[in-house]
């Protein structure tokens, strides 16, 4: 089932700008290289619950609350541009691990191209579809005023979130996780400190209340976006544009063929996702503001939870498309067992810390004597413990991914969203409780992992292949310009 070993494998030299995945012991690489990840995620997280804390202590629950229906109501936006770049900056560590830099710079153009085309559209329609998506999710009316203000001002900031997000995932795409690491450190001073001052208005910043939580995300995210740019410029690294590869950014129709497959699949998956939480915030919200608080701040708390398991799904995608486009397939196996060991321990132990100190962590969003802190301790200890299965499907998931097989993940995630999260709160919700709503969770996570499990050992992912091969006249071009700083195979810099 394992494809054959690259012959040349033993002759391949190191990239100056890139690390190299292809080596080296598994756990320690996998570790160094999540461990910057988890870094990202965390302090993405913590921007988000510091904002949260702005908010609900100086604008109140029904604020906060907003904020719960608006970011899922920006979550599903996001996702229909989100598996595009996926896929391309899976073709970008492919094209990597197979030292082919002119087509990782390719890759690196179409998904840029496309992606600037999709944000812009996707802020558009978002600003005038806001109020139509608000009803939808039956917004409790005290929420919202605050939920469209806030909501508008957040699609605006989706171009650079979209794009910001690319230019990083292919940053980790070249075995770079410290620089993204970095940019998120500078995303939380600005976003978390202009917060109070917009929101408040204090000097010169107007008072603009919870449009002005969502302005510092605006103002952070172009920030970010116009460093990140610099910063690859100014290291020169491999996946930069320069001269005659600035018409990069104008799609390749093969490159954008296989980006629209594959992103499309990713893109649905992500999408089915977000179309679960808003179903569930829908459903939530029908039990009250108090009920929608308390599952706002269960989120938030979630956020962090699940932060291993994105941060060691990052670099098990990363380390096995480098390793996939060597032809080390005995290393591919080596890290997904790696990356499902290291989930259990570190998402596990951040489950039990959680249980633990739940009750001063949700005080710092409502306080202490706030009637949502009982009602989101009960959600916590029914539905936490299901990102630990969570966190399984997504090492699985990033390993398949990385060889270009995405529909397996996307019929596994479809059957145990519609059988479990979404099916059982519709349906036994009126004769079991609202306790339904929180035990579809670990039963819909708990399906997928076994689902997973099985596609991961006997689909067919492994014969999958990740992209069309460049041709006779790409690999002369190639060979042309390997005289370029960037692009030279040979360590001399």
């Amino acid at each position: 089932m394992n494809a054959p070993a690259n012959p040349t494998s033993a002759a391949r030299r190191p990239t100056p700008g890139v690390r190299d995945l292809t080596t080296g012991p598994i756990r320690r690489t996998l570790l160094t290289f999540a461990l910057p990840t988890l870094g990202s995620n965390i302090l993405q997280s913590l921007n988000g619950s510091i904002n949260a804390i702005w908010v609900g202590r100086f604008l109140g629950e029904q604020a906060l609350a907003a904020t719960s229906n608006a970011n899922l109501t920006m979550f599903l936006m996001f996702a229909l541009g989100f598996g595009f770049g996926m896929a391309a900056t899976i073709l970008v560590g492919q094209r990597i691990g197979a030292r082919d830099l002119d087509g990782a710079r390719r890759a690196m153009g179409t998904g840029l191209g496309l992606f600037a085309v999709l944000s812009l559209i996707i802020a558009a329609g978002g600003w005038f579809a806001a109020p139509k998506l608000l009803h939808l999710l039956a917004t409790p009316a005290g929420a919202y005023g605050y939920a469209l203000s806030y909501l508008r001002v957040i699609f605006l900031a989706l171009p650079p979130m979209l794009l910001g997000l690319f230019i990083t995932t292919c940053l980790r795409g070249t075995g770079d996780s410290v620089t993204p690491l970095r940019l998120m450190i500078l995303n939380v001073l600005l976003d978390a400190g202009l917060n109070p001052l917009l929101i408040r208005g204090f000097g010169p910043f107007p008072a603009m209340g919870i449009a002005g939580s969502a302005m510092a995300t605006l103002i952070a995210n172009y920030v970010i976006l116009i460093v990140g740019i610099i910063y690859i410029y100014r290291k020169d690294l491999p996946i930069r544009l320069r001269g005659r590869e600035l018409a990069y950014i104008i799609p390749d129709r093969r490159l954008l063929n296989f980006v629209f497959v594959r992103g499309i699949s990713m893109g649905l998956q992500m999408l089915i996702m977000s179309l679960s939480g808003l179903f569930m915030i829908g459903l939530v919200n029908r039990e009250g503001v108090e009920v929608t608080a308390a599952y706002g701040v269960a989120q938030q708390l979630w956020g962090y939870v699940q932060m291993p398991a994105m941060a060691i799904g990052a670099a098990v995608s990363a380390m096995a498309a480098q390793n996939i486009g060597a032809a080390k397939w005995d290393r591919v196996g080596q890290i997904t067992r790696a990356g499902v060991t290291a989930n259990l321990l570190l998402t596990g132990g951040v489950v039990a810390l959680l249980l633990l100190f739940d009750r001063p962590a949700m005080a710092l969003f409502l306080g202490g004597s706030s009637p949502a802190i009982p009602i989101a301790r009960h959600i916590q200890y029914i539905a936490s413990w299901s990102f630990v299965l969570f966190g399984v499907t997504m090492v699985l998931f990033a390993t398949v991914r990385a060889n270009g097989a995405t529909l397996g993940p996307l019929l596994i995630l479809a059957s145990g969203i519609a059988v479990g999260r979404v099916g059982l709160a519709w349906f036994l919700r009126p004769s079991l409780g609202q306790d339904m709503l929180w035990w579809a969770s670990p039963l819909s996570s708990g399906w997928t992992m076994v689902m997973a499990i099985f596609y991961y050992r006997y689909g067919n992912w492994r014969k999958k292949m990740i992209g069309p091969k460049p041709s006779l006249a790409e690999l002369t071009e190639e060979a042309n310009a390997s005289g370029e700083p960037g692009g030279r195979l040979n360590p001399s810099g």
